[in-house]
């Protein structure tokens, strides 16, 4: 019993002595830890041959030890210490490494390896420092509008759950917002009394200008981890910054160029300021008293009197005003005559088309949807003129600008009638054509004399202009007369043509002559007639002549030879006698 108390005796002198002594050559020694996880402290010693057991403590504020694990080198007995706070989160391996799971800021204590041999006592200090990495920061409780040239809170940058004390900086569109008297920002911490971890709040009271408009602020959160310190941005946020009117706009729906007249006009009237005039005040042309209204006044169906200068001003700033000028188009057309005219073949008809409008206009005119070069001008109407015609115009600048006024002219005409024959080569039968003319289309109808029957069996050509023509063929055993009646609501014309039976040539006659061939028939029988007259002159001075020489012959010879003066007489007789049976 004797060596073991001495050895105890021995033991617990050294122990009290290794509380003042360090291993010569050894200093602080630092092992960062994350919250949370686990932390691994070497003991840093050298494990002497004669080791008897290797034991763990920390110290408290005050400098008292508490001893927390012990393991000995003989047994390979690990023990723990009932230290509530460190209960089931020790582990001490055989080289007498000390582990603490789930790392908390109070294990950021002074911690102590001891080696105990039977000589001596060896000790190893290390320090513990817990981190905790904060929450990204985030910026809460937004103003919902910043006012210009007003200090106004802005907002809160909140960063959660941190160790150590982290600090908290405000950027505006990524620079930093330097303290100045347009910004002033309040720091506030609050620690967790369970964790000891702190949440640190940044207050911004911040003066805006214009110059903010989609601007983005951020803040930022600068911690301290094991690996040194690091930053933490948060989202960006933009506010809505509110700003007086400065200048007021007026704008025209539908724009300006292209209001017509029945149009409806909107006036929208605009502030530049944030949040914009929800009330302006209108003038009219020539009003000087505004009409107070929202942002927009409507006019329905305009006219053109309501061409002019219209405005707008702030309701409680008159003279920030806008104005612009409204010019309403319109186009009037009038023809004259329009609708349906009737009128009769080679009248005259003088047509006009008058237009108005505020633009120079484009005129069109179309006969029955043709175009037509020119405008319509009838000296002498003919039947070619009849047709629907159609006035036109419209403003090119302005849409849906236009107008149109039509005439239905009818030309109107008495029946007027041409018969021709024509007479087969063959010589067996002959054509008999009725040409008529004359509006409206008149009805024809044949007849042929001694029984006086009506001839149904006839050909037609297409009516065009006014003019068409009916034909028969027929083979007349004896001299017939053809008639030809055409009728329409004007008029009834009758024309008849002689027409020998088939077995007597006759002279056939041309189915139609042009102006101009007639001008030349004529000629032809002018100069024919010319040459006619001009021979019968000469013949007849040729007769007086041999008269009177005759007469004088007559009275010379007398009494010569009255017997041959008889035979001459006798021969002239007979001579015109045979003339005049040809």
């Amino acid at each position: 019993m004797a060596p073991t108390a001495a050895h105890s005796c021995r033991l617990v002198l050294s122990l009290l002595i290794s509380a003042a002594v360090l291993r010569p050559g050894l200093g602080l020694y630092t092992v960062n830890s994350v919250y949370g996880e686990t932390i691994v402290m070497p003991c840093r010693l050298e494990v002497p041959q004669t080791l008897m057991f290797g034991k763990w403590k920390y110290e408290k504020p005050d400098g008292s030890p508490v001893f927390i694990a012990f393991r000995s080198s003989t047994r390979k007995h690990v023990q723990y210490d009932e230290v509530p706070e460190y209960k089931d989160r020790l582990s001490l391996s055989e080289n007498y490494t000390l582990s603490i799971s789930h790392a908390r800021i109070s294990d950021e204590k002074r911690f102590v390896c001891m080696l105990v041999t039977e000589d001596n006592v060896f000790e190893a200090p290390t320090v513990v420092k817990v981190f905790k990495q904060p929450s990204k920061p985030e910026i809460v409780n937004k103003a919902q509008f910043l006012e210009t040239e007003q200090l106004k809170k802005l907002g809160d940058c909140v960063s959660k759950d941190s160790y150590p004390d982290v600090n908290i900086t405000w950027y505006r569109n990524g620079k930093i917002l330097d303290p100045s008297e347009d910004m002033v920002t309040a720091l506030r911490r609050q620690v967790d009394p369970a964790t000891q971890l702190s949440t640190v709040t940044s207050s911004l009271t911040y003066k805006t200008t214009k110059n903010d408009i989609k601007i983005p602020f951020t803040c930022s959160v600068t911690y301290y981890g094991p690996s040194g310190q690091k930053t933490i941005h948060s989202d960006q946020a933009f506010f809505d910054i509110y700003y007086p009117t400065e200048k007021v706009t007026i704008q025209v729906l539908p724009p300006k160029n292209a209001i017509k007249e029945g149009d409806n006009i909107t006036l929208k009237c605009l502030g530049n300021g944030n949040p914009p005039p929800e009330e302006f005040l209108f003038y009219l042309p020539g009003q000087s008293e505004g009409i107070r209204s929202s942002n927009t006044y409507i006019l329905t169906d305009v006219r053109r009197n309501a061409t002019g200068d219209y405005k707008c001003s702030l309701t409680d700033e008159k003279s920030m005003i806008a104005a612009t000028t409204i010019t309403v188009h319109y186009l009037d057309l009038s023809l004259n005559p329009s609708g349906e005219v009737t009128k009769q073949i080679g009248d005259a008809l003088p047509v006009t088309c008058t237009i108005s409008s505020s633009r120079n206009a484009t005129v069109v005119w179309l006969k029955d949807n043709t175009k037509l070069r020119s405008r319509p001008s009838f000296s002498s109407l003919q039947y070619q003129d009849a047709g629907n015609y159609v006035c036109e115009t419209n403003l090119q600048e302005v849409e849906g600008l236009k107008k149109r006024e039509s005439l239905t002219l009818i030309v109107e005409g008495k029946p007027q009638i041409k018969m021709t024959k024509k007479t087969d080569p063959n010589g067996l039968s002959k054509t008999i054509t009725c040409h008529v003319e004359g509006f409206p289309k008149p009805a024809v109808q044949w007849t042929i004399t001694g029984s006086g029957s009506v001839i149904n069996q006839t050909e037609e050509s297409p009516y065009v202009n006014g003019r068409y023509y009916s034909k028969i063929i027929i083979s007349p055993e004896e001299n017939v007369t053809l008639t030809c009646t055409a009728e329409n609501q004007l008029e009834r014309t009758v024309n008849s043509l002689n027409v020998s039976a088939i077995s007597i040539p006759e002279q056939d006659e041309a189915d139609d002559i042009s102006d101009e061939n007639k001008e030349k028939v004529n000629d032809q029988a002018k100069l024919i007639v010319g040459i006619v007259v001009g021979l019968l002159l000469a013949a007849l001075v040729a007769g007086i002549v041999y008269w009177l020489y005759m007469k004088k012959s007559k009275t010379a010879s007398k009494h010569v030879n009255k017997d041959l003066g008889n035979m001459e007489e006798n021969k002239k007789l007979e001579e015109n006698n045979h003339k005049t049976e040809a």
